[in-house]
């Protein structure tokens, strides 16, 4: 048996309007799923023309967490303690950069000349981070 591919990845919101509006109206990314499965809404987002590899925007709450525990989740989520981690990429990160802060976005650092390219850091309306790559070619 072997694995091809990561198609889908999670990170908790607390709001998922809130949340469309800043990964689809800030960051770019567009829906890819958005139905209402009756016991939670199943809301994806993905870079646009990678439809394959999707970012599910969940709330705390059934059916993977109990009442209690996604009160946990929420409560620490709130503080900064529970952030989860993307990373994307970008042709131009100097130009994101200068964009996604015009848009107001939380930046946690400026972008940087790394060995792997050019990044920089933000972070969500929920704490989560997120880091922005112009990634150099692979040798």
């Amino acid at each position: 048996m072997t694995m091809t591919s990561i198609s889908r990845s999670q990170i908790y919101v607390l709001d998922q309007d809130e949340a469309l509006d800043f990964y689809v109206g800030k960051l770019g990314l567009e829906v890819n799923t958005d139905q209402d499965l009756g016991f939670m809404r199943w809301l994806t987002v993905n870079v646009p023309g990678d439809p394959e590899h999707e970012i599910l925007l969940e709330k705390p709450g059934p059916p993977a967490l109990d009442p209690a525990t996604a009160e946990r989740v929420r409560e620490l989520l709130t503080k900064g303690a529970m952030s989860g981690w993307l990373c994307l990429t970008t042709d131009d990160a100097r130009k994101a950069f200068e964009d996604l802060v015009a848009k107001g976005v939380d930046v946690t650092d400026e972008p940087t000349e790394r060995p792997y390219g050019i990044d920089f850091g933000i972070r969500d309306p929920f704490g989560n981070r997120i880091r922005i790559g112009q990634m150099n070619p692979r040798a």
